[in-house]
């Protein structure tokens, strides 16, 4: 939950930086952090994940995260260091090339965040959530607290007084930059923060130790940096191949696809926030007898909750489309029903992955992943200089659906679980319909209020269908067992 909410507050900027922006900047600010998640997968190297998986064997409990976390800290040095050197060629690489000093503070957005990898995981194997949120959500709250005041407070003050001392340290042409500072200064609180779980380790450097996990981990990296070309370098790509005729259009087309996948907030939360907390979750049922039919609720009552945010989200397009201010990003909303989809793909897959990480298949991940980042690359390629962002879009799609396939059928076959399969997909093709079926109605007769008494009869519908489908399910729950 505070994952969530740190996120979602993170996610209420884009109405703001959608209205304070223009959209070649945001396109700009798009491509910053479309690179940072990639350098965030090759300064950590899966070590997180591999701290979760070796710190159930006794024999590893008291040395594992200590050679861990001398590792990842002599590696974010270095790799730091490399970054601010080549800064200018990375900038131009990725189409801001007048603005090198961007990628010098995604450097250090990426090094802060690098070392506060490990401490967060410790407090969550720990489960220490209150120090976790309070962290996360402070962290925020000040990213926040500083863009505002660069953006707004400052240009309003100078407009009072032009001749201000806020004229030493402030540029009105530095917007991005403000925002990446504002990025740097929230995770190096997440630091400070975090200093007792950072350097609260012994340096020890278990050699033979290092060698196993880094076996175990390096295929989950390498999986990683496919999964982050499928999930953010589209639009590195967008830019790249964009059909648009001048440099400042093509940012203008990163802005509004990147405005618009934010739409996708509530399924994309949940899954990342899902994701944190199953990860240990599943590592600690691993042991039991009954861990096959735990992953088959989970994955149950996970598909459940996302179709009905599908619902949510795509039925009332016409309200969530305000959350970006800048109506000329609005052309862009036809991607969202499609990536949506895309991100319900993406949860299944998650659930899904448990097998290879518990049958030590790591190296299945980063084969998945490759054949999705495959996907991507070969969609993007062909298809965005003729379809701009909808070839984004269709590919992210194409390439979630194959590796949840992929991913099922090959788990299957090594860890088998007893999936409702068959339920679970007629939950999204009844959502699907129950969307198409709403466009049409809307296009038929184009008035508000049809559409969203339309949207709420469905959204009602299903939620009672799914109630008496799954009242036994329901049952089981103890928030929830006792309403029903």
């Amino acid at each position: 939950m505070s994952s969530i909410f740190a996120r979602f507050l993170s996610y209420l900027l884009t109405p703001y930086l959608t209205a304070v922006l223009l959209d070649s900047a945001y396109g700009e600010m798009s491509l910053v952090y479309a690179v940072i998640p990639f350098l965030f997968v090759l300064f950590t190297y899966g070590m997180d994940t591999a701290f979760f998986r070796f710190i159930q064997r006794d024999e590893y409990k008291e040395t594992i995260y200590n050679t861990a976390s001398s590792s990842v800290i002599t590696s974010t040095v270095l790799l730091t260091l490399l970054m601010i050197c080549f800064n200018h060629p990375l900038a131009t690489l990725i189409g801001i090339k007048q603005h090198a000093e961007y990628i010098t503070m995604a450097a250090l957005i990426i090094a802060f965040d690098a070392l506060s990898a490990l401490p967060f995981a410790k407090l969550r194997q720990e489960g220490r959530p209150k120090k976790y949120a309070f962290v996360r959500i402070g962290g925020i709250l000040i990213y926040i607290g500083v863009i505002y005041f660069f953006l707004s407070l400052c240009p309003a003050m100078l407009k009072r007084n032009s001749n201000s001392p806020l004229l030493l340290i402030y540029n009105k042409n530095f917007g991005v930059g403000y925002i990446l500072l504002a990025n740097v200064i929230q995770n190096l609180f997440q630091v400070i923060m975090l200093h007792k779980e950072l350097f609260g380790f012994k340096p020890v450097f278990n050699l033979q130790l290092w060698k196993h996990v880094m076996v175990y981990a390096l295929p989950l990296a390498i999986a990683n940096f496919a999964g982050i070309i499928n999930e953010t370098f589209d639009r590195v790509m967008l830019n790249w191949w964009s059909p648009a005729t001048t440099h400042e259009a093509a940012l203008a087309q990163v802005g509004a696809y990147s405005a618009c996948y934010k739409l996708s907030i509530l399924i994309s939360l949940f899954v990342q926030a899902f994701r944190m907390g199953a990860e240990p979750f599943f590592f600690g049922q691993s042991t039991r007898e009954d861990a096959p039919k735990t992953y088959a609720r989970v994955m149950k009552l996970f598909v459940i909750t996302i179709t009905v945010m599908f619902l949510v989200v795509s039925l009332y397009l016409d309200i969530w489309k305000h959350f970006i201010q800048n109506k000329k990003m609005w052309e862009g909303l036809k991607v969202v029903p499609i990536l949506l989809f895309a991100n319900m793909f993406l949860g299944i897959y998650y659930n899904l992955s448990i097998w290879y990480k518990l049958s030590h298949r790591t190296s299945a991940g980063a084969y998945i992943t490759f054949i999705g980042a495959g996907i991507t690359l070969a969609v993007n390629y062909f298809f965005i200089p003729r379809y701009s962002y909808m070839a984004c879009a269709w590919a992210t799609f194409l390439c979630y659906g194959s590796m949840m396939v992929v991913s099922f059928v090959w788990g299957q076959k090594h860890y088998r679980i007893p999936y409702a399969w068959k339920k679970l997909v007629a939950y999204m093709v009844i959502v699907a319909l129950l969307y198409f079926i709403h466009h049409a109605l809307s296009s038929w007769w184009p008035h508000a209020w049809f559409s969203y008494t339309i949207a709420t009869l469905f959204l009602g519908a299903y939620s009672a269908f799914i109630l008496r489908v799954e009242r036994k399910e329901f049952r089981k729950l103890p928030v929830v067992g006792k309403y029903i």
